[in-house]
């Protein structure tokens, strides 16, 4: 018996994703603290735009060895606050795999003075340092790491400065 041919197309449901201020309201299921990232900070040129900006890269601190996968961020910056919400991890289009960490890199401009960068996770936790970003002392400095006060919060994230791949005009 052959199958009806269907008359309208079937709706799939989309994935829901949440925005960066639900994350931060959301409450996080209780887990035991564990790295899972590294938030490594330093200056970097970009000689198309000729301008100076900075770099703030995530890396796991597990390593993949079957495929390369980059770690899907989305951002936000308001006034001192720089809100980076990790949504998970995708596949590179790649046809060489290499055993390391999944990655991201965002730039930002303009950075001048304290900010609060908080990472937050897709379950609802936050990390967060106070950073002191100063262009013309070529420096950045990492003045606090601290946990908000929420409930089930836990550390998933480290914050570095990486002096070594600093670049200058």
């Amino acid at each position: 018996m052959p199958l009806k041919k269907p008359k309208t197309v079937p709706k799939i449901a989309k994935a829901r994703s949440k925005s960066i201020d639900k994350l931060k309201e959301s409450v996080p299921i209780k887990k035991e603290d564990e790295l899972e990232y590294n938030c490594s900070l330093s200056f970097k040129f970009n000689p198309l735009k000729k301008i100076q900006q900075y770099s703030v890269k995530l890396n796991t601190i597990k390593l993949f060895s079957s495929m390369n996968y980059s770690i899907t961020t989305q951002s936000k910056k308001e006034k001192k606050i720089i809100d980076i919400s990790i949504l998970g991890l995708t596949p590179r289009q790649t046809y060489f795999t290499q055993a390391g960490p999944a990655d991201s890199e965002l730039l930002f401009e303009d950075l001048y003075g304290e900010y609060t960068l908080n990472i937050i996770k897709k379950d609802g936790s936050i990390n967060s340092a106070l950073v002191d970003f100063n262009v013309f002392k070529k420096e950045i400095k990492i003045l606090k790491e601290f946990l908000p006060e929420k409930k089930n919060n836990r550390k998933f994230c480290s914050f570095t400065v990486d002096k070594a791949n600093c670049s200058f005009e």
